[in-house]
């Protein structure tokens, strides 16, 4: 009887270590058409932002996402669900509730087996119905490496729609989940993680972030998004570079997943952390002697992580309070905005 490969060994990444590196990207990108000849469309590709949005009337904004990629764990019920919470949470970091999905499926159908592939689909069925919508249909195709993934559409009040590039200085940024999830996925693919930190990623990596959508309707909240392949450091740099705002990160008030520093220092860490670092290190300014193993965290992509919000300072307590009694325990103020050029400080 043969033996089912792991998930994780038919693919070469896994998770948002999958996204092309954010200079590759911002070359694609150079020379679209910008969204003036289309006034109703609010967000586009502009500032790198999480989800298109479309204004429909004086009052209603549609929000359309679309994210996918190849496994980071081998249970396929668990990829299923971290997909689905990952693509979701684009709405919920604009400001909006999302109302359907369409399934994006590619499967190499000769290497896996029906019941693992539906067992997939069902993962990301279970976390629709967590966020109260339907998987509406979807596309699928036969594909050298497994990858899953949704289209969601999503609904706002033009009042509640929150950007990436509208933080203010003296705003304090908040971060609502701990880090390191490349980081526990290198070391998956690796055989070196235990079940219980297994357990612990999955449980960060399939929370929703509707938390969003109840920030988006505080006037105090000015900015969210939400931190995925780029690490940290590339999701803060897209708030700065929007804002035209210097960032000041607090190295010490960062949350990390209980493993992370350890794992860090143990030498695992995803191929994309260094591409990260490549496409915009020379944005960031890091404390002198900041060893690799330090940076590689901040530089570490987050598979479903968690949004960065820019709040009123005066607000920043009652917003922390907010999220963490929304069942974000780890959620932490972790530095400020402020005037200066755009780039992050790391201190």
């Amino acid at each position: 009887m043969n033996e089912q490969p792991r998930l994780t060994s038919l693919a070469h990444g896994g998770g948002c270590g999958c996204k092309l590196a954010p200079s590759v990207l911002r070359e694609l990108l150079a020379g679209q058409p910008l969204a003036q000849a289309f006034p109703q469309l609010l967000v586009g590709t502009e500032t790198s932002d999480d989800a298109a949005v479309y204004q429909v009337d004086e009052n209603t904004c549609v929000i359309a996402t679309t994210d996918f990629f190849m496994p980071m764990v081998d249970d396929p019920r668990a990829f299923g669900r971290i997909a689905a919470t990952n693509a979701i949470s684009d709405v919920y970091a604009m400001g909006g509730r999302p109302i359907m999905a369409l399934a994006i499926l590619g499967m190499p159908i000769d290497k896996l087996p029906p019941d693992q592939i539906r067992e997939i689909l069902e993962g990301g069925r279970d976390i629709c119905h967590q966020a109260g919508i339907p998987v509406a249909g979807g596309h699928s195709i036969d594909a050298p490496e497994p990858i899953y993934g949704l289209a969601v559409i999503g609904l706002c009040h033009l009042s509640e729609l929150r950007r990436n590039a509208d933080a203010r200085a003296g705003d304090a940024l908040i971060l609502t989940k701990g880090l390191g999830v490349g980081i526990y996925s290198a070391a998956i693919k690796k055989g070196a993680l235990d079940q219980a930190g297994i357990d612990e990623m999955i449980a960060s990596a399939t929370t929703l972030n509707r938390v969003g959508a109840d920030l988006a309707k505080r006037a105090d909240v000015h900015a969210i998004t939400d931190v995925t392949g780029f690490g940290i450091l590339g999701h803060g740099l897209e708030i700065a570079r929007g804002a035209g705002l210097r960032l000041r990160l607090s190295l010490g008030a960062l949350p990390w997943l209980s493993r992370a520093q350890e794992l860090a220092q143990a030498g695992y860490f995803t191929g994309a952390s260094v591409r990260n670092w490549a496409a915009y290190g020379a944005e960031v300014a890091l404390p002198d002697g900041t060893p690799d193993w330090q940076r590689h965290l901040l530089t570490d992509p987050q598979t479903s992580g968690g949004l960065l919000v820019a709040v009123s300072p005066e607000a920043a307590d009652a917003v922390l309070a907010l999220i963490r009694d929304a069942g974000l325990p780890l959620a932490a103020i972790i530095g400020r905005a402020e005037e200066g050029p755009a780039g992050i400080v790391v201190a």
